[in-house]
Parts: C-alpha cells; structure tokens; sequence
C-alpha cells in the first residue's frame, strides 16, 4: 500500500478506485486534487494526484456519494455482463463454423507449400509475420528445409495461410481473456481440420496445438 494511504493523511486515485471511485465521481465530488507527487515508477508519467483522506470519508457518506457508486455499480455489472455475452456469442460461432480445409494430392500440397515458403522468405508472412492462428505455438525456426519435420511445417504454414479468413471471427472480442479463450478454440478446430485432411500433418499439428486447459474444449 503506498505511503501516502498507510499514513490516513491522503489517497490516490488508485486508492481511491479500489474504494469504489470512478475518474466521473472524483471530478464531481472531490474536484481538484490536494497533492501532487512525482510517480515512483515512470519518472516522465504524470503526477500522481491525491486527495486529503478527511475529505475522502466525508464525501462517502453523502447521499450523493451512495447514488453514483449505485450507478457505477450497476453499468460495471452490464458491461461485463455484454462482454460475457458477446464472448459466448463468438465461441458459439467458432465451435460451429465448418472449417474448410484444401483438399489435394499430397504431391501438390507439398510443391504449393515449397513454393509458398521461398516467396515468403521461409519466415511464414511478409516481415516474419506469423501465419498460425492466435495462442498457437511459432513453427520451429533454424531446421534444414528438406527434413521431414521442415516439409510438414511448411505444409500447415501454406494451409494456414488459405485458413485466415477464420481470424475475423475473433473481431469485436474484447478482452484478453475471452479473445484468448476464442483463438484457442480456434486454433484447435482448424489444426483438428487440417490433421483430418492430411494424417500425414497430425503430429505437426499437435505440436502446435493450444496447451489442454486453454479455453474451453472444442469437443
């Protein structure tokens, strides 16, 4: 607990949040900060503002200190409520979504992939971008191109790369943990697609594979 909320003589507005404060009731009930000090943390940042502690408590048993921590609390409560709703609403969406893998002759898919791993530089993406879905493990970096490991990975890349239409289900998520949740059902739903179209990718898939726990399970 910093000094100035162990000592009673002042708050922050940190202190102040974890007591129910929101920046509106502050500017409305409080005003003007009493104190300034430097951040202890980021020199550059802004002052930390805070408030004489008398002033605080007074202001917490007005009337109109119960109404607007009342009104706080109920928009607090709809807006995770809505983000918990559109997070069931875009799992859904994934956990239905046919994924549609290319279907090839093995040969072809192994050229195509060749292909597409020397025109991007054998980095997945332009600039090293990353073509696998969210939370999922990078592709090993440093093997020989011509192993089976190598040719595999190079695979899922050149199928993944024909799958990222996909990540615009996660768009409108927000959250870390319902957007990482989601990439994760994702992310086993199209590896799970790919390992079925092509046995010969499953183990290189499974590597790659979201770590059990992560999200709810794709069934």
């Amino acid at each position: 607990m910093p000094a100035e909320e162990q000592n009673g003589r002042f708050l922050s507005t940190a202190g102040l949040r974890a007591r129910g404060w929101s920046p509106g009731m502050v500017r409305r009930l409080l005003g003007p900060a009493d104190s300034r000090r430097p951040n202890p943390h980021f020199p550059t940042a802004p002052q930390i503002r805070l408030y004489r502690w008398e002033r605080v408590v007074t202001a917490e048993r007005s009337a109109e200190f119960r109404t607007a921590a009342g009104d706080a609390a109920r928009r607090s409560a709809a807006a995770r409520a809505a983000a918990l709703r559109r997070r069931k609403e875009v799992l859904a969406r994934i956990a239905a979504e046919p994924i549609e893998v290319p279907r090839m002759a093995p040969a072809r898919l192994a050229a195509l992939a060749a292909e597409h791993h020397a025109g991007w530089g054998g980095h997945g993406g332009p600039g090293g971008a990353a073509t696998t879905p969210p939370d999922s493990p990078a592709p090993l970096e440093g093997w020989p191109s011509d192993t089976p490991t190598a040719t595999a990975r190079h695979q899922v890349d050149y199928l993944l790369h024909h799958l990222t239409r996909y990540d615009e289900l996660l768009r409108g998520l927000r959250g870390s943990t319902g957007r990482s949740a989601a990439a994760a059902l994702l992310a086993r739903r199209v590896y799970a697609a790919i390992s079925e179209a092509y046995p010969h990718l499953a183990r290189e898939c499974e590597r790659r594979m979201p770590a059990p726990g992560v999200g709810p399970s794709c069934g």
